[in-house]
């Protein structure tokens, strides 16, 4: 199948020539990669209320989910293993299929306001274990279910990207009455007959309001 785009890079000969253009990684750069949690990158993760998740299935189909909740809502557990708790979302479960197929996993931890990010690679497992759930109780509700993440590599990722997009800056920030309007994009993708855009907005405002635990 075509891709559409011209002068693709395909070959690592080509990749070569490219890193030639692109140059090489500083020296802290590449050896800022640690195997374990030491003591920044567990009081970054207890400061931080959001994280991306990125896995993918067998067949290297990737998704990237969002996760978040209170600050240091993800345990961790010792230098190697984090727990993530599994709050009520959409119940389509990409990620925990993902899992069962391929354990790789990826987590970048955000702290509002900072632009430098937290990257966590290793493997993932569904865990139901009791003590966790029981330690992962918010409002008086257990999660069903949680992310054990066994921890392979860890590392800070600069503030560009963050600089660059003004994530940060609320002069950047669009006005809400030019926000794009995703319930009507859920009505358009979805094609449920006799629904409208009213009506999901109200639904989706009553699962923010009553249904996040």
């Amino acid at each position: 199948m075509s891709s559409g785009f011209r002068e693709i890079i395909s070959t690592e000969e080509q990749f070569e020539e490219l890193r030639s253009l692109y140059g090489y990684p500083s020296q802290r750069a590449a050896n800022k990669v640690i195997p374990t949690l030491d003591q920044h990158c567990r009081e970054f993760i207890s400061k931080s209320p959001f994280l991306s998740m990125a896995t993918s299935n067998s067949s290297g189909q990737c998704d990237v989910s969002p996760r978040g909740d209170a600050p240091g809502f993800v345990m961790v557990l010792d230098d190697h293993h984090l727990f993530i708790p599994e709050r009520p979302g959409n119940r389509r479960m990409d990620s925990i299929q993902n899992i069962l197929t391929n354990p790789h996993i990826a987590l970048l931890f955000i702290i509002p306001g900072l632009g430098e990010t937290l990257r966590v690679n290793g493997r993932a497992f569904v865990c139901r274990d009791p003590e966790l759930l029981d330690k992962s109780v918010v409002n008086g509700r257990s999660p069903l279910f949680g992310i054990g993440v066994v921890v392979e590599e860890c590392y800070a990722h600069c503030a560009k990207a963050f600089i660059r997009s003004g994530l940060w800056s609320p002069d950047s920030w669009l006005s809400k009455e030019f926000f794009p309007s995703v319930p009507q994009m859920l009505v358009d993708h979805a094609k449920i007959p006799d629904v409208t855009a009213e009506q999901v907005a109200r639904e989706l405002n009553e699962g923010y309001n009553t249904r996040l635990y």
